[in-house]
């Protein structure tokens, strides 16, 4: 009188189903796939894996995206230089009263606008340089080594704000954007 599991009750038909569906002919890197996912980095051998943590370029990828944006929303760095450049045009002002309308604005507005500009440009600058670095770095370190994708999206969005960024900067500097205003 004993009692039968579950196992027991399976019949021929249904346990050749579930052994149809298990792979015989797995092999090792097919499993490590199928565990994983298929990217390029689970297909390596542990060795190759063990060799390059991508640390450092995934680190250098996202600073490169950080600089692109603080070239285009401004650092702390830009805003006291401008206010630096701003004081001493207004100093330079006091000392020569009789300045026109159009030196005093260049003297404490036009200053500290292209003093704006030029640290924007230095930040997107370093962004491009960092982020191009960062996405030729396999073809000088270990050309076997495929880069991973968010590596290069997050290096290419570095690029994309660093060249934005400097152009902005330009037309700043140039004062073809936003110019100051005219006194006559």
């Amino acid at each position: 009188m004993g009692t039968k599991t579950v196992d027991e009750t399976k019949t021929a038909k249904e346990q050749e189903a579930v052994e149809a569906t298990e792979p015989e002919d797995v092999t090792e890197t097919d499993a490590e796939i199928l565990e994983n996912g298929d990217d390029d980095i689970d297909e390596l051998t542990p060795d190759a894996q063990e060799g390059s943590s991508f640390v450092g370029q995934g680190a250098a990828a996202v600073v490169s995206a950080a600089l692109g944006l603080v070239a285009l929303t401004g650092s702390w760095v830009g805003t006291v230089a401008a206010a630096r450049s701003e004081i001493t045009g207004q100093l330079e002002m006091q000392a020569a009263s009789n300045a026109t309308v159009a030196a005093q604005l260049e003297a404490v507005y036009g200053d500290a606008w292209a003093t704006t500009a030029l640290w924007g440009g230095a930040f997107a600058l370093v962004a491009l340089i960092v982020g191009v670095l960062t996405l030729a770095r396999p073809a000088f370190g270990a050309p076997g080594l495929p880069q991973p994708v968010w590596i290069k999206s997050v290096s290419w969005a570095g690029v994309a704000l660093g060249v934005i960024g400097l152009l902005l900067a330009v037309l700043k500097y140039t004062d073809v954007m936003l110019g100051l205003p005219s006194t006559s």
